[in-house]
């Protein structure tokens, strides 16, 4: 089978690192992925299925391990070498078409009774990533044992499969796992009815958390703010009432909420600001910008993937801001008191919002230098998601 490895290989791994790996004109990343010719994943036990991908998106956390500059906190929660790809959508042996969860908590790896999270249907909070059948990994895509999306064929346990319906285009089933992220994200923000919500970025994360918050929360104001044309024009028909451009921000925050700047330079904030600031870039800068908006007693939430990052706390402190992350999904506990999977309500969204629209680009495995790169250097080329096609050449054609 076809696949995209990514081996251990420290120089190569720290030769990424310095060189800041995808470059948008040069074509190619010196990060250790390399198209392989190897043996399908055994299944890890008898309830296991094989699953052949049709589509599997590039993410930001894919970025950032292909070019090094992931956290080494994932180091012990990953297993090499893997062949990444989290966002999947693809056949098992039977012809049906499903999407995967791929989250690797208790069930998967076989472990009864389940840990605490797990029971709870939280299973992104699993306490056992590194334990049970399954060599860690924090999900599919970061584990030897089950391979990943960015190949001609993985492995999968029933409990992390959802069926799509033959109405759904693979480009539409393949957003729901981001979707699952934003879909957590906005329910986990804490928003109440009349809140100034405020997203930073927009990019695939960015633009679905807009229209998660859209669907499942009623705020007075849901502001965002965009770098590009394209991501503030998604964004205004996702669901923002107001999309700024990310160097008026503040301003826009500020004129929201009728506060004032406080401060000079760099050490700026409001009087008042947004209730919840919802980060979905992750970086200082973002943080840093998250926390001169937000309102003294309001929320920060991480949704981003932040990696080593530094910022000044003191306002966080002073203010009594909340800084909370929003990682996977699982099963959401909904105000009317309802439990329901994340998945299931993300999927609901795709359809209603549309959501496949956001792909915009496709690649086969062979062409993975420049799918890696359009995926780097997405928002300045008016692209949003990419992702690699493993429909052979009769069926693309025929769709």
């Amino acid at each position: 089978m076809k696949a995209l490895r990514f081996s251990r290989n420290l120089p190569r791994f720290a030769a990424a690192r310095v060189a800041g790996a995808v470059v948008p004109g040069r074509g190619a990343t010196v990060g250790p992925l390399k198209l392989v010719d190897i043996d399908p994943p055994p299944l890890p036990g008898p309830e296991w299925v094989r699953v052949r991908p049709r589509l599997a998106g590039i993410c930001g956390s894919d970025l950032a391990t292909v070019d090094g500059t992931a956290s080494r906190y994932f180091e012990s929660i990953v297993s090499f070498p893997f062949v990444p790809g989290h966002e999947v959508v693809g056949d098992l042996d039977d012809g049906t078409r499903v999407v995967i969860e791929p989250v690797l908590g208790c069930a998967t790896r076989g472990i009864d009774p389940p840990c605490p999270a797990c029971a709870r249907g939280d299973l992104g909070r699993c306490e056992h990533l590194t334990l049970g059948a399954l060599e860690p990994g924090l999900q599919s895509g970061y584990c030897c044992d089950t391979g990943g999306g960015w190949s001609t064929l993985m492995v999968a346990h029933p409990s992390q499969l959802h069926a799509v319906p033959d109405d759904l285009p693979d480009e539409a089933a393949v957003m729901i796992e981001p979707t699952a992220c934003a879909v957590h994200a906005a329910l986990a923000a804490g928003v109440t009815d009349g809140d100034v919500v405020a997203v930073l970025g927009a990019g695939t994360l960015g633009l679905l958390t807009i229209a998660a918050l859209r669907r499942h929360t009623r705020p007075r104001t849901l502001l965002g703010a965009a770098r590009y044309p394209v991501q503030r024009e998604l964004a205004a028909l996702l669901g923002a009432d107001l999309v700024v451009e990310s160097g008026e921000w503040r301003r826009a925050v500020r004129r929201a909420t009728g506060s004032f700047a406080v401060g000079d330079g760099a050490i700026e904030r409001l009087t008042g600001g947004a209730d919840v600031v919802v980060d979905c870039v992750g970086s200082a800068a973002s943080i840093a910008d998250a926390l001169a908006v937000v309102r003294p007693g309001g929320r920060v939430v991480l949704v981003g993937m932040p990696g080593t990052v530094s910022v000044d706390l003191t306002g966080l402190w002073h203010r009594e801001i909340a800084l909370v992350g929003a990682y996977a999904y699982g099963t959401e506990h909904l105000a009317d008191g309802s439990r329901v999977r994340t998945f299931d309500l993300a999927a609901d969204l795709v359809r209603r919002a549309d959501l496949g629209r956001l792909v915009s680009a496709t690649y086969p495995l062979e062409h993975h230098r420049e799918a890696i790169e359009h995926a780097a250097a997405a928002g300045p080329r008016g692209a949003v998601k990419i992702a690699f096609d493993l429909r052979d050449d009769k069926e693309r054609d025929r769709l």
